[in-house]
């Protein structure tokens, strides 16, 4: 070997043990962060999401945590960002995302890690329940972690006007139709609807359809086994187009939570909107509320999760790790849910931190039958939902009850074919 072959060599040595010092390796992080991609931005979820990071700092306390917020109802601007992040190779550590068929689309893309072997190691296939088990299966994988339960199907109620005009709360369609009359007569708004995000008149619509086709005849619009152009969703639009009848003038102005603010103020009656109402209430100090199930909805939970997945190429795959095991811990969750108005997905979940409206919502998670929310990304693949949700939006201001179905049926039809 002559001297100018030997300086190359050692050149070489040089250059490939200056990049093993420099690049991480497989799964090591290249710099001790964590990056969590959310839409929780403000009130109760917010303080929720800091107590879990607050958690994660204790366990390991050199990595920065940076807190991704994306602002907007129901991650509606967030899963655009998303969308243009992960499409562009730059996906963050771990993000939000609707347990169940929501992530499906990005499964199918080949961009998320299954999470079997730490559903097996963290023993979450024996602490949450097998509905929801059975939920976050995609193909026959799991590749999301649960970090809660939150309820779709409530009716909120300002305690003080059902009160100063002798109402109870409805529990069948006559009845609502007969209270809001009632209300309407004294100048005060029946239903508060905020749909200026327009997944919050899909959530109304989802309660309606529940109320109207019952547990079974909702689930099955989902697999096939109940028509989109049965007699009965017909009925469910006609309920529906009459209780917007009852709604407020603005609606399309105002955001879910000002609705809400409505009923806190006595200008609403009523409002239907998920259990994340209840966080608002307590953040808001405001006492005087009740709930009852949806019209035509007892027994039955309508029920959505907010979940975090380990996307492909994350910059700090470890970390994002570690992440997943604080979200599905006992204590993670019992740190979370209490502030964020929702309950734990783990059946061990305590019960000495939460509200009077939590408990019961524990109470008949744990007995009603289950169906999976449309709005939030349980029951429906994106896709699907962005096109009910734009035919439901449609609705909401012509109101063409056969028109509406046939664009629902169109929708149904194509999201199976794919």
């Amino acid at each position: 070997m002559n001297r100018k072959t030997l300086f190359s060599l050692i050149a070489l040595v040089s250059v490939v043990a200056m990049l093993a010092v420099q690049c991480p390796g497989p799964g090591q992080p290249a710099e001790n962060k964590l990056e969590i991609f959310s839409w929780w931005t403000g009130g109760g979820e917010a303080d929720g999401l800091a107590q879990m990071f607050k958690i994660y700092s204790q366990k390991y306390p050199d990595t920065e945590i940076i807190n991704a917020t994306v602002a907007g109802g129901a991650g509606s601007n967030a899963k655009a960002v998303l969308k243009t992040r992960m499409l562009g190779g730059d996906p963050p550590d771990s993000f939000q995302v609707h347990a169940g068929q929501e992530i499906a689309d990005w499964v199918k893309a080949d961009m998320m890690e299954p999470l079997d072997d730490l559903y097996t190691s963290e023993g979450w296939d024996k602490v949450f329940p097998k509905d929801l088990l059975d939920i976050l299966l995609v193909d026959g994988h799991y590749y999301s972690v649960p970090v809660n339960i939150h309820r779709a199907n409530v009716l909120w109620y300002n305690k003080q006007v059902f009160t100063d005009n002798n109402l109870t709360a409805p529990k069948t369609f006559d009845d609502f139709f007969t209270v809001a009359g009632a209300l309407e007569a004294k100048g005060i708004t029946p239903l508060a609807l905020g749909d200026n995000g327009p997944w919050a008149a899909v959530n109304l619509f989802e309660t309606v359809l529940i109320g109207t086709l019952g547990q079974e005849g909702y689930n099955g619009l989902w697999n096939g086994r109940t028509s989109w152009d049965d007699p009965k969703v017909t009925q469910a639009l006609e309920n529906f187009k009459k209780m917007l009848i009852f709604v407020n003038e603005d609606h399309s102005a105002l955001s879910w939570d000002q609705a809400a603010q409505y009923v806190i103020d006595g200008k609403a009656g009523m409002t239907i909107m998920g259990d994340w109402a209840d966080g608002y209430f307590v953040s808001k100090g405001f006492t005087g509320y009740g709930w009852a199930p949806a019209p035509g909805n007892d027994g039955i939970f309508d029920m959505l999760s907010d979940s975090f997945g380990l996307p492909k190429g994350a910059k700090h795959r470890d970390n994002a790790i570690n992440w997943l095991k604080v979200c599905g811990s006992f204590e993670g969750q019992e740190a979370f849910n209490p502030l964020k108005g929702s309950i734990p997905a783990r059946t061990d979940g305590g019960k000495a931190n939460y509200d009077e409206y939590l408990q019961s919502a524990m109470k008949d998670w744990a007995s009603n039958k289950l169906c999976p929310s449309l709005a939030h990304g349980a029951a429906a693949p994106e896709g699907w939902v962005t096109a009910a949700t734009d035919a439901i939006a449609v609705f909401v201001t012509k109101q063409d009850v056969s028109a509406t179905q046939a664009a629902l049926a169109q929708a149904a039809k194509d999201a199976m074919a794919q």
